[in-house]
């Protein structure tokens, strides 16, 4: 959290549990924006922890 001339910014990554793709989450006063995290290759950052098989377990 970044405070600046009395304005609170957030920073936040956003993991989705479907899929484990990271999100770069930030917001100042009313606005709010969100964009996929990626690598050096341009694809989809994905979060090295993520396993979809505990995330989502099959009955």
């Amino acid at each position: 959290m970044i405070e600046k001339q009395g304005k609170m910014e957030v920073f936040q990554v956003i993991r989705d549990n479907q899929t484990g793709v990271l999100y770069l989450s930030h917001s100042a006063g009313y606005g709010l924006g969100l964009t996929v995290m990626q690598g050096p290759d341009g694809k989809p950052l994905v979060d090295k922890d993520f396993n979809v098989n505990e995330s989502f377990p099959r009955s």
